[in-house]
């Protein structure tokens, strides 16, 4: 269960980076290539999110998080990058 939890953070993390690269970088020169991304890429990361909260509140006992890791867990998945900090800070050895 560690190890899926360690792919859907890395996942999530580059879903959410590309994105926030889509609404920055193709949306203002492309905006009908912006629109035909936005759905697959948004569906995608919003599958991960979800994924990620799911299996967070899951694998916290096994992991013996206390209420403030996973307070902090959850909340870096709303930060870019925050999901890659989570995964080298709290399951590099698992």
């Amino acid at each position: 269960m560690i190890k899926i939890f360690k792919i859907t953070a890395i996942s999530e993390g580059f879903s959410y980076l590309i994105l926030l690269s889509n609404m920055l970088f193709i949306k203002p020169t492309h905006l009908e290539l912006y629109k035909t991304f936005l759905f697959p890429i948004g569906m995608t990361h919003g599958v991960l999110f979800i994924a990620y909260l799911y299996l967070s509140f899951m694998i916290k006992e096994k992991q013996n998080w206390s209420v403030k890791d996973l307070t902090l867990i959850i909340l870096s998945s709303l930060i870019p990058f925050g999901a890659f900090f989570i995964e080298r800070k709290y399951l590099k050895n698992a």
